[in-house]
């Protein structure tokens, strides 16, 4: 069975030593998603800047929805979250890794945090309606009558009510992944794998994040003052992921590890 050894160094520094190969392949797959998911953050980043990130902007109704997608496709995909649900896929294998190195913590809530996350991306992917609106565009364009529009353009403000950006719909499938960082970050708190620096960067991030999205969803008037919590939790948690997709290389090497 796994097991992680706590030694120490001549600095008296608690060194962690992994046992189990098998684990060292988890860490590294966690590590390589987690540059991947990096860089689909960095990706959205950019795209909001240049659109501007304004919620107030996006397209109103479903009609207004099937021009974008026709005239741009990919910012269609982009404003109904399609970037942030492959980002949350991409997720799945980083909290697995995050279980797999807090497992030994003596807390069960690395578990717990692991099925949240499943839990939200689960909703997320279930409630995302960005292909299904491709769909619905394309077949609205390519509708003969008066009367297949309207039924499409139907279809289309059901999928809206469902999972537009910044509606109660998708409300679940963001929030939930974030209370997850919320309890992971704990469990790195109290653990010996992650240092207290990382463990504090994941959870005033993911706090941060989670008081933006209730904003967003249920006090639409104050969206502009939302995104001072926004900005500053991404960054947290942009660094938090960096530290320990660090921290999940060097897991997966063969050497005895500094606690970092």
């Amino acid at each position: 069975m796994k097991k992680i050894q706590n030694d120490v160094n001549d600095n008296g520094v608690s060194i962690n030593r992994l046992e189990k190969p098998t684990d060292r392949s988890i860490f590294i797959v966690g590590g390589i998603f987690t540059l991947l998911v990096l860089a689909g953050i960095l990706i959205d980043v950019i795209i909001g800047n240049i659109t501007g990130g304004d919620l107030s902007s996006l397209p109103k109704t479903a009609v207004d929805r099937f021009i974008q997608f026709q005239d741009h496709c990919l910012l269609g995909l982009y404003n109904l979250d399609c970037l942030n649900m492959i980002n949350q896929i991409m997720m799945i294998p980083v909290y697995l890794a995050l279980y797999v190195a807090n497992r030994n913590s003596g807390s069960s809530y690395s578990l717990l945090a692991l099925i949240v996350f499943l839990m939200g991306t689960a909703i997320m992917v279930a409630g995302n309606t960005s292909l299904t609106m491709l769909d619905l565009s394309n077949k609205y364009a390519a509708a003969n009558s008066d009367t297949q529009k309207i039924l499409f353009a139907a279809a289309g403000e059901a999928m809206l009510a469902k999972g537009s950006h910044g509606s109660l719909g998708v409300f679940m499938g963001f929030a939930l992944p974030n209370i997850a960082g919320i309890i992971m970050s704990l469990v790195m708190l109290k653990g010996k794998v992650f240092g207290k620096i990382t463990a504090y960067l994941g959870l005033i991030g993911s706090v941060l994040i989670l008081t933006y999205l209730i904003l967003v969803t249920f006090i639409p008037a104050v969206e502009k003052q939302a995104v001072f919590f926004a900005m500053p939790g991404g960054l947290l948690s942009m660094t938090w992921m960096i530290l320990f997709g660090i921290k999940f290389f060097q897991l997966g090497s063969k050497r005895n590890l500094l606690k970092v």
